[in-house]
This record gives C-alpha cells, structure tokens and sequence, in this order.
C-alpha cells in the first residue's frame, strides 16, 4: 500500500488562509458525517465548507435559503421562488419598462410573481452580492427553455401540427 502512494501524482490546491480547525459537538459532527455521505463525492471538509458558507450567506441575507436541483444547490426566496427567477423578471420588467422607477419596477415584479415586495428585494440583494452566480443560473435556464422550444418545434414540424 505504501508504494502505491508514492505512485500517485495529485496536486495539492492551498488556500492563501491556514487551515480553520474547527471542533463540532458529537451530534453535529454526526449529522455533518450524514450530510457527506449522502452527497457522492462530497467529503467532510467540503461539506461543511458549503454548509457554512450557506449559513453566512443566509445570515447576511434574511429571507434567502438554499435547495436543491437539477443544477445543483441555489439561492432561493423562503418559501418562495429561486432568486434567479426573481432577477430574471426584474431585468425582463426593466428592459420593457425602462422609465419606471425603482420602486414601482420592483413593485410591479411583486404583484406580477405574487411574491411579497420584501422578498423581491431580498432576491435583488442576493444577486447584488453575487452576481455571477444568479446570472450564471438564468442563463442555464435560458438555454435549457431553448433548446426545449427547438425540440417542440421540430417534433411539431415533423408530425405536421
């Protein structure tokens, strides 16, 4: 065993901080152990990597959580709907209403969703810190919505409808 490590080449990726020990309670290292194993792939260390980041995130926006999907873990609206569904009907309210001021665009996105306006701000917050992320979400929506419509279409050209 001893010399097959020495034969395994791998690269060893440090952050610029050292390393944060960190001492669990027996019960929250258990479920975190629970957490890790019911994620393929996901180890301790990352495991509680992301779940401390969401809890600071979800600290530093009240009214945001996490879940997840097909794309994996998302910011998303406490019962409500996925931040970038939120943004994405903003930025769509914005550019068809481009004099509208902010209050009224955000109002508007409130009543058109049903989702109430502190949420829709809440949604507007998350993606202002994070911007890429939402953003990377909407646009893997808006590729999947396409690719959906072409599939509709060419199934629907080939049966004649």
């Amino acid at each position: 065993m001893f010399a097959a490590m020495h034969e395994t080449n791998y690269d060893v990726v440090m952050s610029k901080r050292a390393a944060t020990p960190v001492r669990f309670d027996a019960p929250v290292a258990d479920r975190l152990a629970s957490f890790a194993s019911a994620n393929p792939g996901m180890s301790l260390s990352s495991a509680a990597n992301r779940l401390v980041d969401e809890a600071l995130r979800m600290s530093e926006h009240p009214g945001i959580m996490f879940r997840p999907g097909p794309t994996g873990r998302r910011a998303a609206l406490a019962g409500g709907p996925d931040v970038w569904e939120v943004v994405r009907a903003v930025k769509s309210a914005r550019a068809a209403e481009p004099e509208l001021a902010d209050e009224g665009l955000l109002g508007l996105v409130a009543a058109n969703s049903g989702t109430p306006l502190r949420l829709v701000r809440a949604a507007v917050w998350y993606w202002a810190s994070y911007p890429e992320e939402v953003d990377a979400e909407i646009s893997a929506a808006d590729a999947a919505e396409d690719a959906a419509e072409q599939a509709w279409r060419r199934e629907h050209q080939l049966l004649g409808r």
